[in-house]
């Protein structure tokens, strides 16, 4: 399944090939923040009475552990 037509792929393709190595990882690490800032905005709307220590453990959660974490982690 995709969400991209092949020539906006190919066109980001090209645009990824004409990147440096640490331009990519710029760019990854760029995403990586916004994605977490994205999801950290929803959890945040879907309980409101979550402190953020709560956030950041529910983050970790999604990034690193299909289950959830043990009560001293986070």
């Amino acid at each position: 399944m995709r969400d991209t037509t092949p020539e906006a792929a190919e066109a980001q393709m090209a645009a990824l090939r004409r990147m440096t190595g640490p331009q990519r990882m710029s760019k990854a690490l760029e995403l990586s923040v916004a994605m977490r800032e994205t999801l950290k905005s929803r959890l945040r709307k879907q309980h409101p009475e979550w402190s953020e220590q709560q956030l950041k453990r529910e983050l970790l959660r999604y990034a690193f552990a299909p289950k959830p974490l043990p009560p001293g982690l986070g």
